[in-house]
Parts: C-alpha cells; structure tokens; sequence
C-alpha cells in the first residue's frame, strides 16, 4: 500500500480537571481534528482525563501504541497541579529534565515581566530526550517525545503550535466531505444509505437527524480522500433519495 493510500491515525488527551467539571468548555477538540483531518491524519479517539497521574499514565500508553501520533492537551503550566510532563515521562520510563532552549526562552520572555520564578522554570522541565515545538503566541513551548505531542490546554496558544507543526506530520491524503440533507427520517431510509455507501468503496456516509420546526430530517455527510469518488456517491445518494420522493437539499439543512 503506498503512504497516500495508508490511513495515519492520532488520538488526543484532553487533560484537566476544569473540563470533566464544567468549568471549562474544550475548543481543542475540533480545531486539533481539523488541523490533522489537512495533514492526512485521521484522529480516532479522545479521551478527557482528570489531573489525576495514573489517569494520564494509563492513556497515554493506552493510545501512544494504538495510533501514530498522540496529542495532549493541558497540564503544562506553571503551578503544581500541572502534572502532565511528570505522567507522560512516568509513561514513557524516562526522567524528568531541564530543557537548555526552553529555559533560554522563557528567560527572554520573562525579561521584562518580572524574570524567570522557579514557577515559571517548571515550563521549561520536559521528559528526557524531548524536543520542543515552538509558541508563537507566549512563552513556554510544547513539547515532542517520539509520537507525542504535549501541547498547551489554552485553544488559541493550541492553534500557534500547531501552525509551527504544520507539514512536519507524515500523513495521507486529506479526507474531503460534502453535504446533503432531506426530509426524511433516518429509519425510512437506513437500508438505503448501507446499500449506496455498500455501491460506492472508498467513501464513507454518516447520518445526522435532527427535528425542527415540528419535522423529522436528517443531513448525510459523504466522506473520501479521492473527490471523483466523493462526487460519485453524492450524486448516486442524492438521486437514490429523489427517487423515493424525498427532495435532496445540497449543502444540507
């Protein structure tokens, strides 16, 4: 199989206390799936995991082995409960280290904001043999061991690393999609859609109802990485639904 063809997988941790209490809405979810969906990387699990050491211990040798690549988010800053390079190094069976360049820099940026604390310096510490992945957007870096990726839990440092990774990643090709929706409910029409997705290799369709105004619809979003057979299935779907009477709207409803 070449590497264009070979479906490249991740998973994602999302660390943190604040998130399984509510307090804190996760927006790294959807921007991490779609930064990997354009690297030609499938993300295929997340788990949300307490500040808890054996929690984070566990997933991350859970998934680092099931998936190419494993992100984490949260649990790097400065305080004590930020626990997720001690875990992860835990994991991995390495030591914890000072990172020469990561001190250099949070000793530049801290310059004028009051120096380098022995609180900051915790951002500095990585699991031994770490690189780092730089932070556009302040100071402390995230961090690479091998597969894994410790990235920032805040959604907007999130997205300036994962800008600095962009391209680095091997991956395939990029899964594209395209959108339909109807009138129709789901369970009318649920042996229709497996013989269509059935007709049609290489293309997946996944089925979203929903009822408004006081009806029952459903938007079905067809997924490939080749548009040819993309544009083959919503075509063959869209005139399968008309022909059971049930007007196709593009784009979805």
């Amino acid at each position: 199989m070449a590497d264009s063809e070979r479906i490249w997988t991740a998973a994602l941790i999302v660390i943190g206390d604040e998130i399984l209490s509510g307090r804190t809405q996760d927006k790294n979810v959807a921007q991490i799936a779609a930064w990997l969906n354009v690297q030609g990387i499938r993300l295929r699990e997340v788990r949300v995991v307490a500040d808890d050491s054996g929690a984070i211990i566990d997933a991350v040798n859970t998934l680092r082995i099931s998936n190419d690549y494993l992100f984490t988010t949260g649990g790097i800053g400065p305080t004590h409960d930020d626990i997720t390079v001690d875990a992860i190094a835990a994991a991995l069976g390495v030591e914890v280290e000072i990172h020469p360049q990561a001190r250099a820099i949070l000793s530049g940026y801290y310059e004028t904001r009051g120096g380098l604390t022995d609180a900051r310096l915790r951002m500095a510490r990585v699991p031994a043999g770490s690189s780092l992945i730089e932070n556009r957007m302040s100071g402390a870096p995230g961090i690479r061991h091998g597969n894994i990726f410790i990235m920032a839990g805040v959604p907007h440092i999130t997205a300036g690393m994962l800008d600095s990774l962009t391209g680095t990643l091997e991956g395939g090709l990029p899964v594209l999609s395209a959108t339909i929706g109807c009138w129709v409910a789901e369970s009318e029409i649920a042996d229709l859609l497996a013989s269509t997705e059935r007709a049609h290799e290489g293309c997946q369709i996944g089925s979203y109802p929903f009822f408004r105004q006081g009806r029952t619809g459903a938007n079905f979003v067809v997924r490939s990485t080749d548009a040819a057979m993309l544009d083959r299935c919503v075509a063959d779907l869209s005139a399968r639904l008309e022909r059971g009477g049930w007007p196709v709207v593009a784009g979805g409803i």
